[in-house]
């Protein structure tokens, strides 16, 4: 294997063990919602520390469940990751163009002036 090889094996297994080891080690147990996120965490700890607290702002629709919310979110992420391979293989697909557009004028461009030192010489 190359050097490539091995360090995609690597993080692809990087990868695989952050999934799979919060679920695996029960680090969730014992809790309301084991995977919440960040913002229901921090919703909560406000709560706690000050439970008259009002937020500043609403939300500007709010998904009637929680695996709703979580559907809308990978659908999101799933939108932005197309643009971004969209955008990268336009970029590539146009480096590689102009790739073969200049390497057909080199070689058209060296035949065109073998062909004129030939003519000249007869």
């Amino acid at each position: 294997m190359n050097r490539n090889t091995k360090i995609n094996a690597l993080l692809l297994l990087v990868v695989a063990a952050l999934a799979v080891l919060p679920v695996a080690l029960g680090l969730g147990d014992g809790e309301k919602e084991p995977f919440a996120g960040a913002d229901s965490q921090a919703e909560t700890a406000i709560t706690e520390i000050d439970p008259d607290y009002e937020p500043w702002f609403s939300p500007l629709y709010e998904p009637p469940s929680g695996e709703i919310e979580s559907a809308l979110f990978a659908l999101q992420a799933a939108l932005g990751a197309g643009v971004l391979a969209y955008y990268f293989g336009l970029r590539r697909g146009r480096r590689q163009g102009e790739l073969r557009a200049t390497a057909q004028q080199d070689s058209g461009g060296a035949e065109g002036r073998a062909g004129d030192s030939t003519a000249r010489r007869n």
